[in-house]
Order: structure tokens, then C-alpha cells, then sequence
């Protein structure tokens, strides 16, 4: 006998539709077992699927599970700002002031609006990024392995620490967004390691807004994949060139690209915790401002926008979030 659950398809951290990373929501789903909403999560083969659950804490306005393919994970960014998105357009009303709490494995997450949807823009939603449950440099070991997977060199890193918030990430700062974007991991060689970079777009330091590539740099044809494929390493002005995509200004002011070799989806297209933790990291250590914003996703076709603000609170992390899919699913 079938049992029936609403459920929608939510794009997070998308600037414009179907640019995001989408996430399943099951609404209401106390009855189903671990065993099921695994399954379910595994055959949906999302970055991560929500299943919402009664909470258990009272200051909680909502709760719920969060699954990979794979595993069960205490916390993640984009379902946070996905499920909160879920419980407003179900219904759900916010505080006076536009704050509301999630319960996750992890404990409670403040989420807060910072702009309602409108006719012409999606529902902007920011979490407060949870404490790092262990950072500090990475092991020499694990700092080879990861440099070793990536096909980069030591000198290209200019800092590493642990961000783990639920999800095991290793970040890695590099000198650079086309280094970023310029990065064939080995994924065989990196199983076993969730793996973070990011680098900043030096180019948004011009202030005239007017930026050409230095002619060492090969004719690239804007707008397509072309463009992705990595700068010729002959050329030693590398660190100050850019794509031809970006000769007005940046895109955003850091890249940032997500592996993740043990899952199906091994490249996530945007990554609230893993950005959350960037920030906590990187704003307190002055290696980035106490504002900036990030692109993900390019290398696999996404144009995911994450905005970071570090505030006398803690760090928030935002995106636009918009339905994409309001059905029913059905349960064995």
C-alpha cells in the first residue's frame, strides 16, 4: 500500500532559474524509517534531500533530516536555506522580525529573510553559519594528499585549515580564481577527503572596471567551455590574468569549487557549509573582508551566487531560493 507525500524541488543560491543546487523536500515525514528516506535520497541522486520531522526542542519553528546519496549528514547550508524556503511557501510564518529556527542533528540554526519574493526576483534566505567542531592547518599528509589530487603545486596554496560544521571539509585557499577554475582532480586519488578551494578574482582590485588579459594568455572564445580549460602554465604572469569572461569585472569576488569523490554528484554546484565555514575562517584571519560574495558551479554548468557577511553575531550565509517542483511522492 502506497503512502503519499507532499513534495517540491527547491533551487538554492540561484541567481536566475535552474543556476543553483537543487534539493528534495518530504514533507511531513515522521513515518518513514532512516532505511527509506536513505533510499529515497540515493534514487533522487541530489547533492542532499530533506525529509521534515516533528521537532523536539521547542524553540524549534520546524526539524528535519538532511541525506546525501550515500549518508546522513548533522548539517548542511543549502538544504538550511532549502527547507526554511519549504516551510514558508507550506506556510509557515516567520517571527516579527524575519528570523525563524531550524532543528537539525547538529542543534539549532537561526535562519533569517532578507528579502521576501516578488514578481521579479526569488526569495533571498541567509543561515548563521554553526560553530566549526574542529579546524587548524591540515596535516602535512593530508595537505600532499590534497595537493596531489587537485594537479597543483605546493606554492599555489596560500592556506589550508580544517572546516568541519557536519560535512568533513579540507579548505584550501589558492592564489587565485583561474587556478581555481583551472583544477582536473583526480577523484580516484582524492577518494575518502571532501575537498574545498577557493580563490579570489584579483581582477575586481582595478578600480577604472576596465581589465584586458596580458597578450601571453591564448585566444579564448567567451561563454563556453573553452574558456574553463587551464592557462598555459609557460606563461609566469599567470596570478594576474583572467578569463576573457570576466574583462569588465568579476563575477563575484572569490571562486570557490566543492569535491566531493565519494558521492555521486562528485562536484557540488554551491555549498552553504562549506562556505560557511570559508567564512568563519577567512573573515576572522583577514584573508578575506567582513563581506564578499562567491560563484560555484561553473566548471558543471551552475552559476550559483553565495553572499558572505560577517557581523558582531557570527557569519551569515545567503542566496536566492525558488521553487522549482510541487508534487507528491510515494512511499512503499
Amino acid at each position: 500500500m502506497y503512502r503519499t507525500f507532499a513534495y517540491q524541488q527547491v533551487d538554492v543560491f540561484a541567481p536566475t532559474a535552474f543556476n543553483g543546487n537543487g534539493l528534495g523536500v518530504v514533507f511531513e515525514a515522521d513515518h518513514l524509517d532512516s532505511e527509506q528516506m536513505q533510499r529515497f535520497a540515493q534514487w533522487l541522486n541530489l547533492s542532499e534531500t530533506v525529509f521534515f520531522v516533528t521537532p523536539s526542542n521547542a524553540e524549534a519553528d520546524y526539524a528535519i533530516r538532511i541525506f546525501t546519496p550515500t549518508t546522513e549528514l548533522p548539517f548542511a547550508g543549502h538544504p538550511t536555506l532549502g527547507a526554511a524556503h519549504a516551510w514558508i511557501e507550506a506556510g509557515g510564518e516567520a517571527s516579527p522580525n524575519g528570523h525563524l529556527i531550524q532543528q537539525c542533528d547538529a542543534g539549532l540554526i537561526q535562519v533569517r529573510i532578507e528579502r521576501e519574493a516578488g514578481e521579479n526576483h526569488a526569495r533571498r534566505l541567509a543561515f548563521l553559519a554553526p560553530p566549526l567542531t574542529r579546524s587548524g592547518p591540515l596535516e602535512a599528509d593530508v595537505l600532499q594528499w590534497a595537493i596531489s589530487g587537485l594537479g597543483i603545486n605546493a606554492e599555489d596554496v596560500i592556506a589550508h585549515q580544517w572546516l568541519v560544521n557536519g560535512p568533513h571539509h579540507a579548505g584550501l585557499v589558492l592564489r587565485d580564481a583561474d587556478l581555481v577554475l583551472g583544477i582536473e582532480p583526480d577523484y580516484a586519488a582524492l577518494d575518502g577527503l571532501e575537498l574545498g578551494v577557493i580563490g579570489p578574482y584579483t581582477a575586481s582590485n582595478v578600480t577604472q572596471g576596465v581589465w584586458q588579459p596580458h597578450a601571453t594568455v591564448l585566444p579564448r572564445i567567451s561563454g563556453t567551455r573553452e574558456e574553463l580549460r587551464p592557462l598555459d602554465y609557460s606563461d609566469q604572469t599567470r596570478s594576474e590574468e583572467r578569463f576573457g569572461s570576466v574583462v569588465l569585472q568579476p563575477p563575484a569576488d572569490f571562486e570557490v569549487r566543492a569535491f566531493v569523490p565519494g558521492e555521486a554528484i562528485q562536484e557540488d554546484p554551491a555549498t552553504g557549509s562549506l562556505n560557511a565555514g570559508f567564512g568563519v575562517w577567512l573573515t576572522k584571519s583577514g584573508l578575506a573582508p567582513q563581506r564578499y560574495t562567491v560563484r560555484q558551479g561553473t566548471r558543471v554548468g551552475r552559476e550559483a551566487i553565495l553572499h558572505i557577511e560577517a557581523t558582531e553575531y557570527g557569519v551569515w550565509v545567503s542566496g536566492d531560493v525558488a521553487t522549482r517542483i510541487d508534487g507528491t511522492v510515494s512511499f512503499d
